[in-house]
């Protein structure tokens, strides 16, 4: 028995290991837990509070898979709806739909009866409107003082962007779980890449790319450059491999080997590796895990009889450039 996460994931680490014990499925178990992450404003990659897309209308996507059943479904682009992930549980569950988008997503979570809200925080808002403003000299913006940025807004700048006139991107949170019978499954819900072009779809919502799980082998679930796995269907790969007899940390080591020898060059530095990030979480059906990371360092997080701690991605790279 044995739950994984994102770095980010620790409140729903607890809550989905807390429903493992009681005897909670899998699923229904890293949903719950992801739930919460969504629910929480200052986590800016997910839900409630997550980063707008450029028009500063925040978009959400989700997806779920039962490695049992070998069933999943995702809903991407859905607006006004802050748990997309148990949107698409309930989409897997009562349909056998895969994948809803945009209207259609916000259709059948209306018809479920989940609460329509305005997902923009002031916060995201205030993040937002600083980068409207910071991103082109040729429109209506002026360029703000530094000293009169704000304060909070900074301090977010700093954290994901390097700086308040940085670029980077962020987003994501990914559960996995597995209980004493091997049944495995797991959950991905982001807000996507910040101030990204509206309708924009990464991985997170597609299975094969963003997730996959399979009793027989394992899960994988990812964070980071999106396009990259949708490229590669970089966790069904994973997901292949794990059946092929490799551990948890070859498989994914393998899998950004794979990705950075495919990246184009004008996506990689002089040396001819990838610029973007990303980060693959892995378990078995027999609890054995691994969180891999194509530039260090990076931690993710783990619970299990021991109890919950963070652990080291092993990463592809080193000393990553600024």
């Amino acid at each position: 028995m044995k739950v994984i996460a994102s770095h980010n994931g620790l409140a729903a680490v607890e809550r989905a290991w807390e429903l493992l014990q009681s005897g909670t499925p899998p699923l229904a178990a890293v949903v719950a837990g992801i739930t919460l992450v969504e629910d929480d404003p200052e986590e800016h990659s997910v839900g409630y509070g997550g980063i707008p897309n450029e028009a500063g209308i925040v978009e959400l996507d989700a997806a779920v898979m039962d490695g049992r059943t070998l069933r999943g479904a995702g809903v991407a682009a859905l607006r006004n709806v802050r748990h997309p992930a148990r949107v698409a549980m309930r989409l897997m569950e009562q349909t056998n739909r895969v994948l809803l988008v945009g209207e259609g997503a916000l259709a059948f979570a209306r018809a479920n009866g989940f609460a329509e809200e305005n997902l923009l925080t002031d916060k995201a808002r205030r993040i937002w409107l600083h980068w409207k403003r910071i991103r082109s000299e040729l429109d209506d913006w002026r360029t703000p003082a530094a000293d009169s940025v704000d304060p909070d807004v900074a301090a977010w700048f700093e954290k994901h962007f390097g700086g308040p006139a940085g670029h980077a991107k962020v987003g994501t949170v990914h559960v996995a779980a597995c209980d004493d019978a091997g049944n495995i499954a797991c959950s991905t819900s982001t807000s996507g890449h910040a101030f990204k072009l509206p309708g924009r779809v990464g991985d997170s919502p597609i299975l094969g790319a963003g997730l996959f799980a399979d009793n027989g082998a394992g899960s994988c679930g990812s964070l980071g450059h999106g396009e990259a796995n949708l490229l590669n269907c970089s966790s069904f790969a994973v997901v292949e491999m794990l059946r092929a007899g490799r551990t948890p940390a070859e498989a994914g080591l393998e899998m950004l080997r794979r990705i950075a020898d495919r990246t184009p060059r004008d996506q990689c530095d002089a040396a001819g590796r990838p610029r973007f990030n990303l980060w693959l979480y892995i378990l078995t059906p027999d609890g054995r895990e691994a969180g891999v990371t194509m530039w260090g360092p990076k931690e993710f997080l783990v619970a299990d009889s021991a109890g919950i701690r963070r652990q080291a991605c092993q990463p592809l790279f080193e000393n990553r450039p600024s």
